[in-house]
């Protein structure tokens, strides 16, 4: 099933969940993944266009757990899994806002396995690096270069390096993790 989502309006969100527990039933797994970047230097970037970022990035984020939290913390059981980014754990230049967004999700992470880990709900994050991905097809070949020669395995991940994470995450075998951050970066990070 397919359900879109606005993911800075709270309405569109609580509509979307909604139709999703109707025809499938509680939810009880969710991956927040959605990102918008949108860089430039902090002295010329507009306090909408960072406002904006962090509404999407984190504030949507926030909306979606806590609306699944209720039918998982009834069932006791469940996996969220937080994506956030290598630049929340390093920074990079002109990446203010998608930073701070991004280190956000950690400190949701964090604070949400303490809350409901006794549901047995856990809270994990994955913080891609490099990623070839749609999001990153505008960066200059300097900048691919650069993130590349400074990742130890020398290459950039594909989605499906992330989503074997995810989907440990997500699972029974994972149920013993939360409140972890697993840099998905090559090494960029270490």
């Amino acid at each position: 099933m397919t359900v879109q989502m606005d993911m800075t309006s709270e309405e569109s969100i609580t509509e979307a969940f909604t139709a999703v527990a109707d025809t499938l039933g509680p939810v009880s797994g969710l991956v927040n993944n959605a990102g918008v970047t949108r860089d430039g230097l902090t002295v010329k970037v507009k306090t909408e266009t960072f406002e904006e970022v962090l509404a999407t990035n984190l504030t949507g984020a926030f909306i979606c757990t806590r609306v699944a939290l209720r039918h998982m913390m009834r069932a006791r059981w469940g996996r969220i899994v937080n994506m956030s980014s290598v630049v929340a754990l390093r920074g990079n230049p002109g990446q203010a806002a998608y930073s701070a967004s991004k280190a956000g999700i950690i400190g949701l992470t964090k604070s949400l396995c303490r809350e409901v880990g006794g549901r047995g709900i856990t809270v994990n994050a994955v913080a891609p690096g490099l990623v070839e991905t749609e999001m990153v097809a505008d960066l200059t070949e300097e900048q691919r270069g650069w993130m590349i020669e400074n990742t130890p395995v020398g290459r950039a991940a594909t989605p499906e390096d992330v989503a074997a994470v995810v989907r440990f995450l997500m699972s029974e075998e994972a149920s013993y993790l939360t409140g972890v951050v697993i840099p998905v970066d090559g090494g960029l990070s270490a």
